[in-house]
């Protein structure tokens, strides 16, 4: 199960995620915002990243006009993290090198069909389980 969530500005780009992650058939979770009017989005990260420590969802997928905002706000909780991705190159390296739990993007920065290419990049490749990168990791946690 993947926990999307977004501010206004990602509002649009979550709904096409969304469509895309049903004709996959992957489950997902939707933690709002439900509507394109103004928001903050440190509600939506906090939610995703609580469903995604919880093991509630696997992995998760936030969304604001820049991906900045989101990826900042994830990355303040403990056990997160979030990378922000505008190409596959770094969704695929992320996961394989950082094993990231969640992925950030911005609407305004990423059109839909490059975003989910990105989708589907960061939710199809593994991590390497390299020791180094498992190491490295271990230094984030600290």
């Amino acid at each position: 199960m993947i926990a999307i969530g977004s501010d206004h500005g990602g509002f649009e780009l979550k709904e096409e995620i969304m469509e895309h992650l049903k004709k996959r058939k992957i489950e997902y979770k939707d933690f709002g915002t439900y509507t394109k009017e103004s928001c903050d989005y440190p509600v939506y990260t906090k939610k995703v990243a609580e469903a995604v420590l919880s093991k509630e969802c696997e992995l998760g997928i936030l969304i604001c006009g820049t991906g900045i905002g989101v990826s900042i706000a994830a990355n303040k909780i403990k056990g997160i993290r979030a990378a922000l991705c505008h190409d596959c190159f770094s969704a695929e390296a992320t996961k394989s090198h950082n094993d990231a739990n969640i992925l950030t993007m911005g609407a305004r920065v990423v059109g839909p069909g490059l975003a989910l290419k990105i989708v589907d990049t960061f939710l199809d490749t593994p991590f390497s389980d390299d020791e180094r990168h498992i190491r490295r990791i271990k230094l984030l946690d600290d």
